[in-house]
């Protein structure tokens, strides 16, 4: 298999076939507008792509170096979301 020179967020739109709970897609619409409804649900896959890779960077460090607290995990997750989110560059999953 070929490695996908895109990293989360880039590259052109594919088409995907997606199933959701019929009010699940009607809460979607009536808050985004159908026209906006794969934004936002592109949104949200990269907002739990991007949750899902820190845990996984959390998980590790912790593994290595011992707990940390609450606090320094939410610390964590806003240099996180600075550095990564705001400049486009995500990190890759492991």
């Amino acid at each position: 298999m070929a490695e996908n020179p895109y990293n989360i967020g880039e590259g052109p739109a594919s088409r995907v076939s997606l199933s959701l709970p019929e009010g699940t897609a009607e809460a979607i619409r009536r808050r985004v507008g159908k026209r906006q409804f794969s934004a936002f649900i592109t949104e949200a896959v990269e907002r739990e792509l991007r949750g899902q890779i820190l845990d996984e960077y959390l998980a590790d460090y912790e593994k290595r170096k011992g707990p940390i607290s609450g606090h320094e995990q939410e610390q964590a997750r806003r240099v996180f979301d600075e550095v990564f989110a705001e400049e486009g560059q995500w990190p890759a999953a492991s």
